[in-house]
């Protein structure tokens, strides 16, 4: 009986392992799809809505949360460094990332989060949060609006918090550099008869020493998103709240020299072990959409972000590019607290009329931001950027605000309405938009000391655009724009050596011309091809007449290019993520705007192995050619090329699939300057040491 049995056992195994095996191969083949890496050829573009990228005047394309997971990026700049025609810097001689793009900053501050300005957090972005990285090449001031810290012109980046599109739950634990840590998890599901609710809720901490010696990173976010989809009615609610901190930040260096110095170790720093950074920001958006007719959505959104941060900043002036001798500079102790708050509310409606089809989009916005700020800069001290001594803070040197209360020193009210007509023909291979934005801008500034008016500002314009694509043949979509755009004036910086250190500079306006192709000659395969130029008032120092300096517009600024980006399924299991970018960046001087390097290019690619299921082997290169160092144009930067090479595997564990990543950015360890990009001083940004990047996820 009992060999009967034992045989019986052995012939229900045997027959079961087939099924078994099979079920396995299928969720390995299923979570190695999920983990693939894509670029999403659109987005959101402002009040022109979702729309296919070849349906548009302008470039756009929108890196997914697969990549987010993939590369495991600390920063949304990090997520950006896979755009060829994006390169990141930081600003403000603090930790606060800005994207340099077709020559031109974008701050942090005006990155827009589900389509509203002034709700992302400044300085430093958490990527864990989101689920879409959005950027639109070139001027975007009828799309979205002006940008609230004057930035944006050569392109904008949108980040879309994470939303319940499906079932899923999922846990990571990561590891970076040294002994950065983390864990992470993301729940969402859809419940209700039709699936009409949605829930998700994601959250991470990390913390540790990156790659750079000495710098510690701390990362804590934790998001949630409500959405309900009945049919005509649409309304979703996204909380989030993010905290973060480094220690011993290394700063860029600034160059009192008259030539580049060396390039110090990969891993080098040359920060004070004082200087920190902490951020704390809690922000959020409400969003409705009701379809009152077939063709015709009503919509509305608001947004609101209550942002506090403080830091002891610091960085380091190479007086002798040969020793490396150096003074600190003014380090300072800066507490920043700010509140925003955004809405919007708009019509679209589609119909056709004979054999012409319409598109058209009313509505309004308006942004109000309040900076409320300190400063205290410390004496400078001696230094060398290649033996860099630790001191104490050092005894005040000048000071401004209210330390322990910081009061309003900048108030912004920024209001607009717009309106376009999309008119499409021979079965809308033909779409012409054209429409116009009333832009108001409304600025004032107070004193440190006291907190009276000092500036006041109240500008308003109309900036039009037009756009028009052109599909001659299936696959081949032609495009050219022209837009104008009125932005927030720069301020100087402050410092006792300038005249109006401080101030707020009027608003300026530019122009834009951009022609281009799409071509989308296979279902998974993009290609951009795009020419443009853009103007604007310039800015620089010049004399006050009293024997000083002083901040004020010089000249006009103008920018042109080609870019071209390609993204897909090449073949089977074969994608990549690549393009070239050729700038041409002419200060009003004639000279060459410094940062803006003339060619960069990205190639990002991932390969299945059909023969190893699971298994897939990952790199990237990273080429950014000469750039000029200075304003003068005597100083240039050398070009640097990286290469990142990894590798992740998906195995099923039961009925649990289970990935393994492992990546190593920067596999040389080449040591490079990698910007020159600074808005007042010829300033040199080192680039990231070899990292190491590993993480598990389970998804339950």
């Amino acid at each position: 009986m009992r060999k009967n049995l034992f045989a019986c056992s052995l012939s229900a195994i045997a027959m079961a392992a087939p099924a078994m095996a099979q079920d396995a191969n299928t969720i390995v083949v299923t979570a190695q799809a999920d983990n693939a890496t894509e670029v999403v050829n659109g987005g959101e573009a402002g009040v022109l809505g979702d729309v296919p990228a070849e349906n548009l005047p302008f470039s756009i394309r929108s890196f997914d949360e697969t990549l987010i997971y993939n590369q495991q990026p600390l920063t949304i700049g990090e997520v950006l460094e896979n755009d060829p025609t994006i390169r990141t810097t930081y600003g403000f001689g603090n930790a606060a990332e800005q994207f340099v793009i077709r020559g031109f900053s974008l701050f942090g501050d005006d990155v827009g989060v589900n389509g509203l300005y002034g709700i992302a957090p400044r300085q430093l972005i958490a990527p864990e949060l989101f689920g879409q990285v959005q950027v639109l090449n070139g001027a975007s001031a009828f799309l979205n609006g002006a940008a609230p810290g004057g930035s944006g012109l050569g392109g904008s980046v949108n980040l879309l918090l994470k939303r319940a599109d499906n079932d899923t739950a999922r846990a990571t634990a990561t590891f970076v550099g040294e002994g950065h840590i983390g864990g992470s998890f993301d729940v969402s599901r859809r419940f209700g008869a039709g699936r009409e609710w949605g829930v998700r809720v994601n959250g991470a901490y990390r913390d540790g020493e990156v790659a750079i010696d000495g710098e510690d990173r701390r990362a804590q976010v934790l998001g949630s998103a409500l959405d309900y989809d009945g049919g005509p009615l649409r309304v979703s609610l996204d909380l989030a709240y993010q905290e973060v901190r480094i220690d011993g930040l290394r700063p860029k260096v600034t160059l009192l020299a008259d030539a580049i110095p060396a390039v110090p170790d990969a891993s080098a720093n040359y920060s004070q072990d004082y200087t920190f950074t902490e951020l704390a920001d809690i922000f959020g958006t409400l969003s409705l959409e009701y379809d009152i007719a077939p063709g015709t959505m009503v919509y509305a959104r608001a947004g609101a972000r209550r942002g506090d941060e403080e830091g002891i900043y610091g960085g380091i002036q190479v007086t002798d590019s040969q020793t490396g001798a150096a003074t600190s500079g003014f380090h300072s102790y800066i507490p920043y607290e700010q509140d925003n708050e955004a809405v919007e509310a708009g019509l679209r409606a589609s119909f056709m009329k004979g054999a012409i089809t319409h598109t058209f989009n009313l509505g309004g916005n308006m942004i109000w931001q309040q900076d409320r700020t300190a400063y205290d800069f410390f004496s400078p001290f001696d230094t060398n950027l290649y033996n860099p001594q630790q001191v104490a803070i050092q005894p005040s040197a000048f000071a401004g605000g209210d330390m322990d209360d910081p009061f309003p020193i900048t108030e912004r009210k920024l209001g607009s309405v717009f309106a376009s007509d999309t008119i499409g023909v021979w079965d809308d291979r033909v779409l012409l938009t054209a429409g116009a934005r009333w832009q108001r801008i409304d600025i004032e500034r107070f004193s440190y000391f006291g907190g009276a008016l000092e500036t006041e500002y109240s500008e308003n314009t109309v900036t039009p655009v037009v756009g028009l694509v052109v599909k001659p043949v299936e696959g081949l979509s032609l495009f050219a724009n022209y837009i104008e755009a009125l932005q927030e004036g720069p301020a100087a910086p402050i410092d006792p050596d300038i005249s109006n250190s401080g101030e707020v500079l009027a608003p300026r306006m530019s122009t834009q011309y951009e022609v281009g192709g799409k071509f989308y000659f296979d279902p998974s395969i993009f290609a951009t091809l795009s020419l443009y130029r853009i103007q604007r008032p310039g800015e620089g120092f010049e004399p006050d007449g009293e024997g000083g300096t002083r901040f004020a517009y010089l000249g006009e600024q103008r920018n042109q290019g080609m870019e071209l980006t390609l993204n897909g399924e090449i073949s089977p299991g074969l994608r990549i993520i690549t393009g070239l970018a050729f700038a041409d960046a002419e200060l009003g001087t004639g000279l060459k705007a410094p940062g803006v390097p003339e060619f960069a290019a990205n190639a990002n690619v991932e390969w299945d192995l059909g023969f190893l299921p699971g298994l897939t082997l990952t790199g990237r290169v990273t080429h950014t050619g000469e750039q000029e160092a200075n304003a003068a144009n005597t100083l240039q930067l050398e070009s640097w090329t990286v290469l990142d090479l990894g590798a992740r595997y998906v195995f099923a564990a039961g009925e649990t699939p289970v990935t393994l990543r492992l990546t190593v950015d920067n596999m040389t360890d080449e040591a490079y300057w990698a910007s020159a990009f600074d808005a007042f001083n010829p300033a040199l940004l080192q680039g990231t040491p070899r990292t190491i990047k590993a993480s598990a996820s389970v998804a339950f």
